[in-house]
């Protein structure tokens, strides 16, 4: 059985629900008067993947006022294995932001990390005209090797199934383009890389 650690990160403008996905997520809960995060938050849960693996998440809900706390992104960012890039489908501007964020953590980290680009508050939908194009969406994500999911924190719509996306993707398990590791070298190179991300989240957890 292997236990993997991760940092993910909630990332994206304000009031899209980051809050209300993380407790949602850890608690089983849900708010409507979550106050606006300030700086950042973080709470833990660990979760299976599959019969035999999985996974200790550090969860870090990143305030959405990128303009005032974006000079402390290097902080926020630090170790991240993974990110939930969130915006509101009622809210056109906040999938116009899903760029700039995506771009943010690439430039703070200097690299690409596994990420699910998600459309919250499907609840909120029923009898109105999308404001946001669905397509629009799952071709960003496409085109950034990810894979788009519409969540509604309120109901607990495809939340968890959001969260066990991402960490499959980050622990290379169960993905579609997934290679089986061959024996002997293979199988030791696992451990190796198991061994790296363990030391990286550690160091974040306690950050």
């Amino acid at each position: 059985m292997v236990v993997f650690k991760f940092k993910i990160i909630l990332i994206g403008d304000g009031a899209v629900g980051k809050t209300s996905l993380l407790y949602r997520f850890c608690q089983g809960k849900f708010s409507s008067n979550y106050m606006i995060t300030i700086g950042a938050n973080f709470l833990k849960k660990e979760i299976k993947i599959n019969n035999k693996d999985s996974a200790d998440l550090i969860i870090w809900d990143i305030a959405g006022q990128f303009e005032k706390f974006g000079r402390f992104h290097d902080t926020f960012y630090k170790n991240a294995n993974g990110a939930l890039l969130v915006f509101d489908l009622l809210q056109p501007s906040t999938f116009d932001s899903v760029d700039k964020w995506h771009k943010d953590v690439v430039k703070v980290l200097g690299k690409e990390i596994p990420f699910i680009l998600i459309g919250n508050k499907k609840d909120l939908l029923e009898n109105i005209v999308r404001p946001i194009d669905e397509k629009s969406s799952a071709e960003y994500a496409k085109e950034k090797n990810s894979i788009y999911i519409e969540t509604s924190a309120k109901t607990g719509l495809n939340v968890e199934e959001a969260f066990l996306e991402l960490t499959k993707r980050m622990a290379g398990i169960d993905t579609k383009d997934r290679k089986e590791p061959k024996k002997g070298k293979g199988k030791k190179k696992g451990r190796k890389s198991r061994k790296t991300l363990n030391k990286s989240t550690d160091r974040c957890s306690i950050s």
